[in-house]
């Protein structure tokens, strides 16, 4: 076999079996290969950004990497925006991207770039194969790396000679990494930290917020009357009836700081202790107490359940959490389509087991507060900060759990970055229903124009903030990708296209447009 064959190889019997792509030239005998691997899936993005984001999305749900395929360094730094949310969500992916065949290296052809430069800012891991049979040994590396607790993100460079030549063998399969676990010591100074007098809290963020480690942070609030409270961005966070709840550090930094404010004692597991995701003038970057007790018993490369359990067993916890959430439908005013109106419906609607992706920007408020008493579901965030996200990453949700439906609350402007992530969901016939935020808007950049200091913008500013002049038409846009649409401006109108959606399978967009 040649390299690619053994590449290919390998990556699927590490466990590997979907690969979103966007190939070139220098990837050919690669696409060969996958075509040739019975039980790989070849998914095609129309940009890269749609590759690396679904990707994503995948490994956020499966908790193993997808691969990616992308050609030469250009085409790995068109998705590097996805690759940093990926990044900073921890999710596993394996990156495969092609290069010239080593000989040609020296003729500087018009693609010829430094790829490892390119790469590395957002891999964990970075690995150029030395040669065909190597190309199988660095793909097997990846796998191992990228399944580093919680997840990395391993990119290795394939040079095209190396794809191409015959003699290869596949390498042996990839060994998952030990999950470490924290110390004994530090599980004591936790929890001498939490039978202090005055007020706690419990900071979680990355694994520690999904299902079986918020029901351990429950029985230790229990037993200590802490708050739970997690990081604004979480990359996977399963909530709604039946679980134990947690409060969402606000965005901004002074309400961040007015949330945080009181407690004496503050133990994080899986997070860091939280910083503005800004500077700004005369406010506030570190957002905890100065006066506080930090102590950081978990890291997010550390098994967060585990941790939690351990420390519930140290407190003598209770065995149950006392606060487990219940199911609650709210009532809304009938008329003009309004974010409040938009979220409740959202949140009486949404069905057992969702995935819900969550890009709506300054919109998305009410879908996240009132979905928390709503049916259980997982909810993805923006992680990394970096918009383009959403649309991606839920089709790659959507491929990661076939039997899910899955909800994309998705602002316009940053809906558009990524847009051709519709074409995919139609292309594979993904159940995602895209709801669009339609403010005609770049609305939180509105907000932070007067949060940094701009008192009176002009028209030149504000015109850089506006999405009309020509006014985005979503229905046109998605019908275009494939994707059937409507359009909703009443409750009645919205509260009818999301059931039909609901009920339905497939892709669906519905442009909500908000009064």
């Amino acid at each position: 076999m040649n390299g690619a064959e053994a590449l290919i190889k390998t990556l699927y019997e590490s466990g590997i079996d979907v690969c979103f792509a966007n190939p070139g030239t220098s990837e050919m005998q690669l696409v060969a290969a996958i075509d040739q691997q019975e039980g790989m899936r070849a998914i095609l993005g129309l940009f890269e950004g749609v590759v690396t984001g679904a990707a994503d999305g995948y490994g956020r749900m499966t908790d193993k990497p997808a691969a990616t395929l992308l050609h030469l360094g250009p085409g790995l730094a068109n998705g590097l925006a996805n690759l940093h949310n990926a990044k900073r969500a921890r999710s596993p992916v394996v990156n495969i991207v092609g290069d010239h065949a080593v000989d040609h290296l020296k003729y500087n052809a018009p693609l010829t770039s430094d790829v490892i430069g390119v790469a590395t800012p957002m891999s964990d891991w970075v690995r150029t194969s030395t040669s065909p049979s190597d190309l199988a040994v660095a793909g097997a590396e990846a796998v191992g790396e990228a399944l580093h607790y919680p997840g990395q993100i391993a990119t290795v460079i394939a040079p095209g000679d190396h794809a191409w030549t015959d003699g290869a063998q596949a390498a042996n399969v990839a060994i998952k990494p030990a999950i470490p676990k924290v110390s004994d010591e530090a599980i004591q100074t936790a929890a001498q930290a939490l039978k202090k007098p005055g007020n706690c809290a419990l900071f979680l963020g990355s694994r520690a917020l999904r299902e079986g480690a918020l029901f351990q942070a429950g029985r230790i609030a229990a037993a200590t009357g802490a708050r739970l409270i997690c990081e604004t961005l979480p990359a996977r966070w399963q909530r709604g009836a039946g679980r134990v709840p947690v409060e969402r550090l606000p965005y901004f930094a002074e309400q961040a700081v007015k949330h945080l404010k009181g407690l004496e004692q503050i133990v994080f597991i899986g997070a860091n202790p939280p910083v503005a995701f800004f500077a700004y003038p005369d406010k506030p970057g570190w957002l905890s107490p100065k006066d506080a007790e930090l102590v950081q018993l978990a890291s997010a490369r550390v098994n967060a359940e585990d941790a939690l359990r351990r420390l519930a067993d140290a407190l003598d916890a209770p065995d149950r959490p006392t606060n487990i959430q219940k199911r609650q439908p709210h009532s809304y005013e009938e008329g003009p389509l309004t974010t409040l109106a938009a979220g409740i419906i959202t949140a009486n609607l949404l069905p057992e087991n969702a995935i819900v992706s969550d890009e709506a920007g300054t919109s998305g408020g009410p879908f996240y507060k009132y979905c928390g008493s709503g049916a259980k579901h997982d909810w993805l965030i923006l992680t990394g900060g970096a918009i383009g996200q959403g649309l991606p990453a839920s089709a790659g949700a959507a491929v990661a759990c076939p039997d899910r439906k899955v909800i994309a609350l998705q602002a316009d402007g940053s809906g558009m970055y990524t847009l051709q992530a519709l074409w995919t969901m139609a292309r594979e016939n993904l159940d995602v229903t895209t709801i669009i935020m339609k403010n005609n808007s770049y609305g939180i950049l509105n907000i932070e124009l007067g949060r940094v200091g701009v008192k009176e913008p002009g028209a030149k500013a504000l015109s850089l903030l506006d999405l009309t002049n020509p006014e985005l038409d979503w229905v046109a846009l998605s019908e275009g990708m494939g994707v059937p649409a409507k359009r909703a401006e009443t409750t009645q109108q919205f509260s009818e296209a999301l059931q039909e959606a609901i009920n339905g399978n497939g892709p669906r967009l519905i442009e909500a447009v908000l009064k």
